[in-house]
């Protein structure tokens, strides 16, 4: 995925076509959204007492005004036609998704602004002549910055990511002191923003690819309904409740697209990337989720936390270790690391392999075909050091990487079948468990390497 954002020349004369396609979208659907709110008899705002205390700072208007420049040139400074086309669609879906809102759920400004003279209140007139206090939530200004500001963070040199940062703030920031925006814009600005980056990636699978190797069950079904059932009580206690209860539609979100990635059987909803973290676009949808499964993986846990020593090769002096999920600091005991969880990240500097599953599902005998040659893959870099220790692991060490453990022994003839396998690891890790349905694919999976040998 990383060679897709090899530098292209001539890209940036499509970014004028798609400016010349996208400016005229953006205005005239904004405008039109405008006047039809303006248009109805009656028009609600969301709006908190505290907001009052917010002060109108003049001098804002101009990192406000300054998001449309940034807008434009980034589409020129693009780095190949498959950059620009994930960023001019996710500009596209922006406009899109915020255009919709505006029109289904009209929400207006309350505030009067004071008239303002000078050459900021110049700004400001300039921004009346064709803004009106409506298309409030989400900000389209918000959703626009974090799209903005994932892409220009990437085009910086990193020492300078700073400054995007503190611009990026401004610009957020002066929603809320040009008095243009009520609070309950933002983060609704921030979620349909963070949809836009998910919705097209640049580094991994998206969205709305499928899944291979992997056949969907009643497990996936099951698994599904509850995370649906936990975000429908979340929405059902928001709506009634309103107020502070309105930050419940988050975690809300989080747990649908949770119960999302089962139903479709899409362990990549999570985003996570070829050196273990996820993307930011992911952080923000799946962070009241990624929460709960951190604290649920080190509570399960906690009586067991150590990594066990499994197989241990004297010649080579490869030594393979079963464990959970690691820290970052914990992963540099390792010379490499093999990930089987896909809905946590992780920060490492060792080698890294990935073959990522969905939590408390089986893996299936094709997915175990694929983590075995990737994690054969492993072992063959980790050689290269002089005492190479792999570290593999799921969320908690139990299952997931323990099946993937177990299908790995048995292909290189360390265990003669799943039972072999299984008394192999638990001499060293006795509280790992698989289920009837986890040994009955570990089984097919061996009947297809039988079958497979000439």
């Amino acid at each position: 995925m990383q060679q897709q954002l090899q530098k292209q020349s001539g890209t940036w004369k499509w970014g004028i076509l798609c400016l010349v396609i996208l400016a005229p979208f953006f205005f005239l659907s904004y405008g039109f959204s405008n006047q039809y709110a303006a248009g109805l008899t009656q028009v609600r705002s969301i709006v908190f007492e505290w907001e009052q205390l917010i002060p109108l700072w003049p001098w804002t208007i101009i990192p406000y005004w300054s998001i449309d420049l940034f807008y434009g040139l980034s589409l020129l400074l693009c780095w190949n036609k498959f950059e620009l086309k994930q960023h001019a669609l996710r500009l596209f879906t922006a406009q899109l998704i915020s255009i919709s809102c505006f029109l289904l759920f009209p929400l207006k400004f309350s505030f009067e602004r004071p008239e303002l003279h000078g050459f900021f209140g110049l700004w400001f007139n300039i921004l009346m002549g064709f803004d009106k206090p409506f298309n409030q939530a989400p900000s389209l200004h918000i959703v626009l910055l974090i799209i903005l500001w994932d892409f220009y963070r990437r085009h910086v040199a990193s020492s300078c990511r700073w400054v995007v940062d503190i611009w990026s703030c401004l610009i957020g920031l002066s929603v809320l002191t040009t008095w243009q925006h009520h609070f309950i814009d933002i983060p609704t600005g921030i979620i349909v923003g963070a949809l836009c980056l998910w919705f097209f990636p640049l580094y991994v699978k998206a969205p709305y690819q499928t899944q291979i190797h992997q056949v969907r069950t009643i497990k996936h079904f099951k698994l599904a309904s509850y995370y649906l059932l936990g975000a429908i009580v979340l929405c059902i206690i928001a709506w009634q409740i309103r107020n502070w209860a309105l930050w419940l539609f988050y975690p809300a979100l989080s747990l649908f697209l949770v119960s999302l990635a089962y139903i479709l059987v899409r362990p990549h909803f999570f985003q996570k990337q070829a050196n273990g973290k996820m993307t930011i676009a992911a952080l923000i949808l799946f962070g009241p989720y990624l929460v709960f499964a951190w604290l649920n993986s080190r509570l399960w846990t906690k009586k067991h936390p150590e990594d066990s020593l499994i197989f241990e090769h004297k010649h080579s002096q490869l030594k393979i270790f079963l464990g959970r999920i690691p820290s970052q600091a914990h992963t540099t005991k390792y010379t490499a690391i093999f990930d089987c969880c896909a809905e946590l990240p992780v920060a490492t500097q060792s080698t890294y392999q990935q073959y990522l599953t969905l939590d408390l599902i089986a893996v299936q005998a094709d997915q175990l075909q694929y983590a075995v040659e990737a994690f054969e893959k492993l072992i063959q870099q980790s050689q290269q050091h002089a005492h190479p220790s792999i570290l593999i692991y799921c969320a908690l060490g139990y299952s997931r990487s323990t099946a993937v453990l177990c299908a790995w022994l048995i292909k290189n003839q360390q265990a003669v079948n799943i039972k072999n396998a299984l008394q192999f690891i638990r001499v060293a890790r006795p509280w790992v468990k698989l289920s009837e349905q986890q040994i009955e694919q570990i089984n097919l999976y061996q009947l297809r390497l039988m079958e497979s040998v000439p």
